[in-house]
């Protein structure tokens, strides 16, 4: 099989607090994701929320895995996908879409088969994948960069100035509850999410790329008054629990991806925590 998963467990607050580095990153860090010719998945036990990649050479069919008990891998939910290496396709039941980089594509439950392709194997398609259950159907759709609803938050001054791009989100796709994007920060600014917040109606989870070679991000998570930090490097993704702030900060900008899933859909549900209580 091309296809390779592991799950993770939900961790309580306080257990969290007392984790050392290597406990925190077996419970959060995903670090097997764009493995050529592989289809590698985790599933969280979060809001029952997977997060993957697939890189395909020769086509890779999404296939089912054994947590789901189900017969096909979308039977009951969505998922979706962004495109972050070289064009390549997703095929939905017969249908072709093209994925050029950062192209993003939102399926519905239902939908059978799912194949994956690269248009050219020397510079393949390096496909991000985020899945939640799903209680309907709704149309598959294809959303480009340039699509996306936009939106510029901090500056320069504070070092976080970014480009929030909304891609797989209410008034552009209709979900049963999974919402995806890519916040780019701009030359100059590394902070992320910040001040940051916690949204305890649903859970988050982020992936982080265009990391320049030799530079990091440090990721913070845990309570507000309980942070603590994983360093994350290039296409590595962090599960961020309900209870927990997700902010990062990087030795130079970079791009990431957030996904998340839960209670609702209103993307501005959140409890800032000012930057100063932050401990």
């Amino acid at each position: 099989m091309s296809t390779t998963y592991e799950s993770r467990y939900a961790s309580s607050p306080k257990a969290v607090k007392l984790y050392d580095t290597q406990q925190l990153r077996d419970e959060f860090l995903i670090d097997n994701l764009m493995e050529v010719g592989k289809i590698n998945l985790t599933y969280s036990h979060y809001d029952r929320y997977i997060a993957g990649s697939a890189v395909p050479l020769e086509p890779l069919t999404l296939e089912t895995i054994d947590p789901l008990k189900a017969e096909y891998f979308l039977e009951r939910r969505e998922i979706g996908i962004i495109n972050v290496g070289g064009n390549g396709t997703v095929e939905v039941e017969g249908e072709v879409y093209e994925l050029g980089l950062k192209d993003a594509l939102y399926i519905g439950s239902g939908n059978k088969q799912v194949i994956f392709k690269s248009n050219d194997a020397k510079n393949p398609a390096k496909f991000y994948l985020n899945a939640a259950p799903a209680h309907k159907n709704f149309p598959t759709k294809k959303v480009s960069k340039a699509e996306a609803n936009k939106i510029e938050l901090g500056s320069l001054e504070t070092a976080n100035h970014r480009t929030v791009n909304q891609m797989i989100i209410g008034g552009i796709v209709t979900t049963c509850q999974l919402q995806m994007g890519m916040t780019e920060l701009k030359t100059g600014s590394v902070w992320n999410t910040m001040p940051a917040h916690v949204h305890d109606r649903r859970m988050e989870i982020y992936f982080y790329m265009d990391i320049p070679e030799n530079q990091a991000v440090c990721h913070f998570m845990g309570e507000p008054q309980e942070t603590r930090h994983i360093w994350m490097n290039n296409d590595q993704a962090v599960i961020s629990p309900p209870w927990s702030i997700h902010s990062g900060s990087g030795t130079s900008n970079y791009t990431f991806i957030w996904g998340m899933a839960g209670e609702n859909l209103d993307y501005n549900d959140m409890d800032v925590a000012k930057i100063t209580d932050l401990r």
